[in-house]
């Protein structure tokens, strides 16, 4: 998959608490946008016409089919349910968490040698899946966006094992107003979990960098892969 700028529509699995910030925010950022949930359209119509003006709400199968990135912000105890055919072939968004104390323990999670989005990416397996947006409250999302170059900018991880699909999620951060810090891999993706060295901090792009550089030990005490602060500056690979 080759990364560019083409991202024009972006379909929102999920009207909750997170999906709506979501589709509004890129929504503003100049990206049409649909909303579903697991069900008939008519039933979430009233809350995107109120929370995400402008965007539609659709069947999902309909929002996926014409999407070009499709962001999967539905509870995590509801994804084993979920049909991965319905995104078979897209590069799909995971924003979702495994957070225990929160949500209870879900069996399908419960393997300490993969990341949330490595179990969710197996399901997947015909999707390219890219692991952002979790790390970040949905409140903050809307209030922390800068434009480019602003001094007080945050920047947001993006990881995955498709450079490309990481590039085109990376411009979508940037262009709705946060600075997007590659990593090395889908398991690097641990690092934006609950519990990881980045989840929850408002960190620049250097603070970001480095936080993931010198997080040698995470989680179950596994070494992560580190960025590489030697090679070319990141801002370099943003399009």
């Amino acid at each position: 998959m080759s990364g560019d700028s083409s991202v024009t529509r972006i379909a929102v699995l999920g009207a909750g608490h997170t999906g709506p910030v979501i589709a509004r925010v890129a929504l503003e950022a100049g990206y049409a946008v649909s909303i579903a949930a697991s069900g008939d359209p008519a039933n979430i119509e009233l809350i995107t016409k109120i929370l995400v003006p402008g965007s539609e709400a659709r069947w999902a199968a309909d929002a996926v089919a014409d999407a070009d990135l499709v962001v999967l912000a539905i509870p995590l105890h509801k994804f084993p349910a979920f049909e991965p055919s319905l995104v078979a072939g897209k590069v799909v968004v995971d924003t979702m968490n495994y957070w225990p104390p929160i949500d209870g323990v879900q069996e399908m999670f419960e393997d300490a040698d993969s990341t949330s989005s490595e179990i969710v990416a197996r399901r997947l397996a015909s999707s390219t899946v890219v692991k952002t947006l979790n790390h970040i409250g949905y409140h903050e999302l809307d209030e922390h966006r800068r434009p480019k170059g602003a001094p007080d900018r945050r920047a947001l991880g993006v990881a995955g094992d498709d450079a490309g699909a990481m590039d085109s999620v990376a411009n979508v951060l940037e262009r709705i107003g946060y600075d997007a810090v590659r990593m090395p891999s889908l398991s690097a993706g641990r690092l934006l979990q609950p519990g990881g060295s980045v989840f929850g901090v408002s960190l620049s792009r250097y603070q970001f960098e480095h936080a993931v550089h010198t997080s040698a030990e995470v989680g179950d005490g596994s070494r992560e892969p580190s960025l590489d602060l030697t090679a070319e500056p990141l801002t370099e690979r943003t399009i």
